[in-house]
């Protein structure tokens, strides 16, 4: 028997499905340094992978140049109160300078304002520098041991908020035209089946790897319960909205070489074979570009609907004869 279907107008989802590789945001990387030449007297923490909260101390660094900078600050303020009570102005000022300037200097060290004020009201001086975590996260680098020199500009560690993460994404050359920034995507891991991470498209390379012919994209996900680790592999489900088009059901299209075709119902039992054209797939539907026109019945199943030449040629024969 014969199951017909009919040719009409759907809204259609295209559904481009690729593999993604889970990174971390980049937006969302740290990277621990010092303005300061010194060692490093205090580390604590010392384990790649831990956890860390905004504003946790990291670790603390002796610094001579600190040290003598702070000392500076001190004289400066004590000949400032020496100088205040001078007739001649511009001495007095020269006083406040002095202590502005060791101010800068610490400031450019990283010191905060509320360490300087502790320095000027105790009159003591700190011999180290406690850097705090920047943001929460995890240590994905560290690259400095207790008692290690270090110089300006090291990097001592890498912090990753994972909170959210970016997914790396290849696209083929035909499934660039239905992609677009801004794109909603389903991301899903293999092996938890039935969980699904909401992502967008915020990227598209300018230029395909001409290794692999395919253009890279990068897709904000947000990682509730850090489930999504760096370097995961996952697969991400596209979908772009291409309006209300005229669909024919999946089943009725017969393919076969580079050639489509349907059998579209005609007067009495009359089946009409026609060469078509379709374009992208929908939820079990295939956008008509050519060969079929709105209201049309065509066949969606029947036991002489098979993918090869030689079986359509010998199905339509049949048909003839009957």
């Amino acid at each position: 028997g014969l199951t017909l279907g009919t040719v009409e107008r759907r809204f259609l989802q295209k559904e481009v499905r690729t593999s993604a590789r889970i990174v971390p945001d980049e937006t969302r990387l740290y990277r621990v340094t010092t303005k300061v030449e010194g060692w490093v007297d205090q580390l604590y923490v010392n384990v790649t992978g831990q956890a860390v909260a905004k504003g946790q101390p990291l670790l603390a660094i002796y610094s001579p140049e600190l040290v003598a900078t702070e000392e500076e600050l001190l004289a400066a303020i004590k000949m400032a109160r020496n100088l205040s009570n001078s007739p001649f102005p511009n001495v007095s000022a020269s006083g406040e300078e002095l202590v502005q300037a060791a101010r800068r200097r610490l400031k450019l060290m990283d010191l905060s304002d509320a360490e300087i004020r502790r320095i000027e009201r105790t009159g003591e001086v700190r011999k180290n520098l406690t850097l705090s975590a920047p943001a929460s996260g995890f240590v994905l680098e560290k690259n400095v041991l207790a008692g290690q020199k270090i110089m300006p500009g090291d990097s001592l560690m890498v912090i990753a908020d994972l909170s959210q993460v970016w997914g790396l994404a290849d696209l083929y050359e035909p499934d660039l035209p239905y992609i677009e920034v801004g794109m909603p995507a389903v991301i899903t891991l293999p092996y938890r089946p039935g969980q699904t991470f909401a992502g967008t498209i915020v990227f598209l390379d300018p230029a395909l790897n001409p290794q692999t012919r395919t253009l890279r994209a990068r897709l904000d996900i947000p990682n509730p319960g850090l489930v999504l680790k760096p370097e995961m592999f996952a697969t991400a489900r596209l979908f772009y909205n291409l309006g209300e088009k005229l669909a024919v059901p999946e089943g009725a299209v017969m393919r076969t070489g580079e050639h489509a075709f349907a059998f579209v119902a005609g007067a009495g039992e009359q089946l009409i074979p026609k060469e078509i054209t379709v374009g992208a797939r929908s939820d079990g539907y295939f956008q008509v570009l050519s060969g079929l026109n709105e209201g049309d019945r065509v066949v969606t199943s029947a036991n002489f609907l098979v993918d090869s030449e030689s079986s359509l040629k010998a199905a339509l024969q049949a048909l003839t004869r009957e």
